[in-house]
């Protein structure tokens, strides 16, 4: 038998002895939990909802993979957008005034702008410079996060969450998360974001999850007939 906990949040490719594959983040089922809560006598890998056991692997292998992979955090899965995602999304985040403040950009505003945007971000997951997560707490939207306009190595973050799930420490696990994937995995020398002065909620995530304030623009924001200073924010990988 494999000792399959060295695979454990790993991207592993799996062949099972019915000759199904199953490729994703693993995620190791020891003896003792598996014969808990599904009666099993072995250990075995989760890849999202499917449980492969010891004695149904073929073969196992690590794999390397980009773009928008799935990961977990301590407690939220980081995952691709789903059609489903469009209505909580809309909900929760769309027809909230807050959550576009200090920025004027809502792609979520309306049903058919949400479906539309989250159509658009499964589209474009064939592209490995794309990255476009949602935050998934239990099976509950909380928020996005995604990386966009990669350039001359140097690419821009940028997150969301819903307002009954902020003050918890969400968004500052996720882009801790999300910086040492993109620094770490995809070799981005360069992270940047930015956000308003008077938001004082995303200047914390930013600086707790190890971002440095680089630069402040001067009225660099204009949302209706409100101007805000803009700070730029950068993180910078160890390689």
């Amino acid at each position: 038998m494999d000792d399959l906990s060295r695979y454990d949040q790993k991207y592993v490719r799996i062949k099972d002895i019915y000759g199904e594959i199953f490729t994703g983040l693993a995620s190791y089922g020891n003896y003792d939990f598996l014969m808990c809560e599904y009666g099993g006598d072995e250990d075995g890998i989760f890849i999202e909802n499917y449980l492969i056991y010891n004695s149904q692997i073929e073969s196992i292998e690590e794999i390397e993979v980009h773009g928008t992979a799935e990961m977990w955090t301590e407690r939220l899965t980081l995952r691709r957008y789903r059609p489903e995602d469009a209505e909580p999304l809309y909900q929760y985040l769309g027809t909230d005034p807050e959550m576009h403040k200090y920025s004027g950009w809502n792609p979520y505003a309306t049903p058919e702008m949400a479906q539309e945007t989250v159509l658009h971000f499964i589209d474009s997951y064939d592209d490995e410079h794309v990255y476009s997560w949602v935050m998934d707490f239990d099976d509950v939207v909380i928020g996005t996060i995604g990386a966009y306009d990669y350039e001359d190595d140097q690419i821009e973050v940028g997150f969301s969450v819903v307002q009954r799930w902020q003050g918890r420490g969400y968004a500052t696990e996720a882009l801790a998360r999300v910086l040492e994937y993109l620094t770490e995995n995809e070799g981005i020398s360069c992270v940047i974001a930015w956000c308003a002065a008077e938001n004082i909620g995303s200047k914390r995530v930013l600086e707790k999850s190890g971002m440095h304030l680089v630069d402040v623009e001067k009225d660099g924001i204009t949302v209706g007939e409100k101007t805000y200073d803009k700070l730029i924010y950068m993180f910078r990988g160890t390689a």
